[in-house]
């Protein structure tokens, strides 16, 4: 899977998809997962199931 991650911490980017809590994933523009640290298994399935 080819894919590129960007690590944001400036809080205006982040809250303008509406993330009030971090972590989050976004995955093309959507708001996927928050407020939780995600396990690498996690990542690969959500990106799977988005990618499919």
């Amino acid at each position: 899977m080819d894919t590129t991650i960007d690590y944001v911490t400036d809080f205006s980017q982040i809250a303008a998809y509406g993330v009030m809590t971090t972590p989050a994933l976004v995955v093309d523009g959507k708001v996927v997962s928050y407020g939780k640290v995600l396990k690498k298994e996690e990542v690969v399935k959500i990106l799977q199931k988005v990618r499919s």
